[in-house]
C-alpha cells in the first residue's frame, strides 16, 4: 500500500476534479433518463392512438429495455480505454436525435426502430459514471459517492411527469408528440454541454496521483495486481473482462442481483400508468403522481442508505438491500391489494423509495470485488443480464402473464423476483467476507 504524503495543492485539485466529475455524470445520467422514461410515460397516448394490447405494450418496452441492456454490455466494455466526458456527451447527443425523431414519427414500425436505436445509445450513459466513480472516490467514500451519482437516475425519471405534463398542459394533449418527445430534448441539451465541461478523464490522465495512493486504503485492484504479472494498460478490454469479470464468481452474484432488481422495479414502473388508469380508476393527474412519487422517494432513502453503508455496514453493504427487499415485498402485495388512491400511492411511494437501494449498492459492492480497471467490464456484464433477462421478466412476461391470468398474477410474479434478490445479497455478502476477512472492515 502507498504511504507517500502529497503536497496540500495536488490534494486539493484532486478533490476539485473529482467532485466536478460526480457533478458532471450526475447531471449527465439524469439527462439520459429524461430522454429515456419520457417513452414510458407516453404508453398509454401510443396504446389509446395504435390500440395495443398490454403484451405489445410490454413488448415494445422490451425492444428498447433489451437493446440497451445489450448496448450496456458492450459499451461499458469500451468505455474502460474510452475518455469519460466524451463517450457519455457522444451518447446523450446521440439520444436527443432519436427523441427528436420519435416525436415526428407517425408509423408504428419506424417509431419500432428507433425505440430499438434507442436504447442503442442508452447504453453509453452508466459506464463513464461508474468508472469516474470508481477511479476518483477511495472504498471509504463509494457508498456516498456512487448513491449520490445513483440519484440522477430518479430525479430524471421523475422529472419526466412535470416536464412532459407542463408542455402538454400548454401546447394540449393533440400535440402529445410534441410535449412527451421534443421539450425533454431541450433540457437535455443544457445537460450535454455541462458534461463537456464537469467531467474529467481518470486522476492519471489529468498528471494526478490514483485514488489508492492518495488516500493510502488498499483496495481490490491492489490486492489483484499484487498476485498478477499483467498491467491494465497492456491488457486487451476482452482480457480484463475475461479474466477480472467473467471468471469472478462475485461478479455473478452481483448479475442474480440486478436481474431480479430490475424485474421488480420495471414490473412497477413500466406498469403504473396502465395499471391504475385502467385498473385501479385513478384519473391521470393522481397517476403522474404516483409515477413521480415511485422515482423521487427513491432519492432520499438512496442518499441516506449511502451514509449508512459508508459509517456503519462498511463491508456489509448487502445486509442494508436484504433489509430493503423484505419491506418492498410487503408493499408490492399492498399495492395489489388495495382500492384507497391514498394506499395505492403510498405503497408505490415505499416501493419507489426502497428497490433502488439495492440497485445503487450494487454499484458499491462491485467496488469491493472488482479491480477499478475493470469495472466497466462488469457494469457491462450486469447490465446485459439484468436488461436482456430483468427486464424481460418484468416488462414481456408480465404483460403476458397479465393477459393469461389477470393483473394480480403478475404481481405474485414480482413477490417471487423480490424473495430471488434477498439470496443473491446473501451470497454477494458472503463473497466479500471471504476476500477481506470475516469483519471486512477497511481501515479508514
Amino acid at each position: 500500500m502507498q504511504t507517500k504524503t502529497y503536497d496540500q495543492e495536488t490534494v486539493k485539485k484532486f478533490n476539485r476534479f473529482k467532485m466536478q466529475s460526480l457533478l458532471g455524470v450526475f447531471i449527465g445520467y439524469m439527462a439520459y433518463y429524461i430522454v429515456r422514461n419520457n417513452f414510458i410515460f407516453s404508453t398509454p397516448y401510443l396504446k389509446e392512438e395504435m390500440n395495443l394490447s398490454a403484451t405489445e405494450i410490454g413488448l415494445l418496452s422490451s425492444c428498447m429495455l433489451i437493446t440497451y441492456g445489450l448496448s450496456k454490455g458492450f459499451m461499458s466494455v469500451l468505455a474502460d480505454k474510452s475518455n469519460p466526458r466524451y463517450f457519455m456527451a457522444t451518447g446523450l447527443i446521440l439520444c436527443i436525435l432519436i427523441n427528436i425523431a420519435m416525436g415526428f414519427s407517425t408509423s408504428f414500425y419506424l417509431f419500432v426502430g428507433l425505440v430499438v436505436l434507442l436504447g442503442l445509445c442508452q447504453g453509453m450513459g452508466v459506464g463513464p459514471s461508474i468508472i469516474t466513480v470508481g477511479h476518483w472516490f477511495s472504498r471509504s467514500e463509494r457508498g456516498r459517492a456512487s448513491t449520490s451519482w445513483n440519484v440522477s437516475h430518479n430525479i430524471g425519471g421523475g422529472l419526466v411527469a412535470p416536464i412532459v405534463g407542463a408542455a402538454m398542459a400548454y401546447l394540449g394533449t393533440e400535440h402529445w408528440r410534441i410535449a412527451a418527445y421534443i421539450v425533454p430534448c431541450i433540457v437535455a441539451l443544457i445537460c450535454v454541454v455541462l458534461v463537456l465541461l464537469l467531467v474529467k478523464r481518470r486522476p492519471v490522465e489529468e498528471g494526478l496521483p490514483t485514488v489508492d495512493e492518495i488516500s493510502h486504503e488498499e483496495s481490490v485492484t491492489e490486492k489483484v495486481l499484487k498476485k498478477s504479472d499483467d498491467r491494465p494498460k497492456d491488457m486487451s478490454a476482452w482480457k480484463i473482462f475475461y479474466q477480472y469479470v467473467f471468471k469472478n464468481e462475485n461478479s455473478w452474484y452481483l448479475v442474480g442481483i440486478d436481474i431480479f432488481t430490475y424485474m421488480v422495479r420495471f414490473g412497477m414502473i413500466t406498469w403504473i400508468p396502465l395499471y391504475l388508469l385502467t385498473v385501479k380508476g385513478l384519473t391521470r393527474q393522481e397517476m403522474g403522481v404516483s409515477f413521480m412519487l415511485f422515482e423521487w422517494a427513491a432519492i432520499p432513502s438512496t442518499l441516506v442508505a449511502g451514509y449508512l453503508v459508508d459509517k456503519f455496514f462498511k463491508g456489509r453493504v448487502m445486509m442494508l438491500p436484504f433489509v430493503c427487499l423484505i419491506v418492498v415485498f410487503l408493499c408490492v402485495f399492498g399495492y395489489m391489494q388495495s382500492d384507497s388512491v391514498f394506499a395505492i400511492t403510498i405503497f408505490a411511494t415505499i416501493t419507489g423509495c426502497l428497490i433502488y437501494i439495492p440497485q445503487s449498492m450494487v454499484a458499491v459492492q462491485a467496488m469491493e470485488v472488482i479491480p477499478s480497471f475493470a469495472l466497466g467490464s462488469a457494469v457491462g456484464l450486469r447490465g446485459l443480464m439484468s436488461y436482456l433477462v430483468g427486464s424481460s421478466m418484468g416488462t414481456t412476461l408480465f404483460g403476458y402473464v397479465v393477459d393469461h391470468f389477470g393483473w394480480d398474477s403478475g404481481f405474485y410474479l414480482i413477490m417471487v423476483g423480490a424473495l430471488l434478490c434477498m439470496t443473491f445479497c446473501f451470497l454477494s455478502h458472503r463473497g466479500v467476507q471471504k476476500i477481506y476477512g470475516k469483519t471486512s472492515v477497511p481501515e479508514v
